[in-house]
């Protein structure tokens, strides 16, 4: 509660930071990285967070977030398709995304399976929609999200859940 000069006492509305998952996943991999990026934002008080597969996402959605995490497996080195059709459906919302915070996680099925370009592609349609991108928490010593090679594991799950309460502490302190 908050008093007032005029000793009305009123209640202080707090606002939720929102914030999106969006994913695809055909063989899991990606969808176990999507789950543990969600409990890392949960774990942040006051962020309200969906988790959705990309071809769910409709552009009303990404209009009423704060903040946007994306995964894909790894596609000749690119996003998935799900998810590139998702950016291309958002061309009709450009310049309503600008100020929003995004973040990238992959996964591939080869060590050196092009997770760092996937990640880049998926970070360079947010930028071009103006959004301010998180990169990897230091933690797990990547550069431009979270990824991993086949079946996360313990280390990247809990790399997953720390990209995601970063995202939401840092989309709390922005809007």
């Amino acid at each position: 509660m908050i008093e007032y000069d005029n000793d009305e006492r009123k209640e202080e509305v707090v606002r939720m930071t929102k914030v999106l998952i969006a994913y695809s996943s055909r063989g899991g991999n990606t969808e176990r990285l999507a789950q543990a990026v969600e409990e890392g934002a949960r774990g942040v008080e006051e962020v309200d967070v969906v988790l959705k597969r990309a071809a769910d996402v409709t552009n009303d959605d990404l209009m009423e977030i704060d903040a946007l995490i994306v995964g894909s497996p790894v596609y000749f080195g690119c996003m998935s398709s799900e998810v590139k059709e998702m950016f291309d459906r958002s061309v009709a919302i450009r310049g309503r995304l600008e100020g929003k915070i995004g973040a990238a996680f992959t996964t591939s099925g080869h060590p050196t399976g092009g997770k760092e370009t996937t990640m880049l592609s998926i970070l360079q349609a947010m930028l071009i929609h103006g959004m301010i991108v998180v990169g990897d928490p230091i933690s797990s010593g990547g550069h431009y999200g979270v990824g991993t090679a086949g079946r996360p594991d313990s280390e990247i799950l809990d790399a997953g859940k720390e990209l995601g309460r970063r995202v939401c502490e840092i989309a709390k302190k922005l809007i």
